[in-house]
């Protein structure tokens, strides 16, 4: 999948099917959080910068990666 240099808006990766499972899987619970419809709007590189506060730096890149190969 194209991510466009992580510019691709967190919405489109969401309203992708593929994109979205790779989310729920990894994710699961946080994607019913109240916060999730207000991230549609942040750029993927945004969440990156808010997820390194509570994400493991490996957690984040095995994310991007696998939603690369999409």
């Amino acid at each position: 999948m194209d991510l466009r240099d992580n510019q691709i808006l967190v919405g489109e990766l969401l309203d992708h099917p593929a994109a979205h499972a790779v989310f729920q899987r990894r994710f699961g619970k946080l994607l019913q959080h109240p916060m999730v419809p207000a991230a549609r709007s942040l750029t993927l590189q945004q969440l990156i910068g808010f997820a390194q506060l509570y994400l493991p730096k490996a957690v984040i890149q095995d994310t991007l990666q696998e939603l690369r190969r999409l």
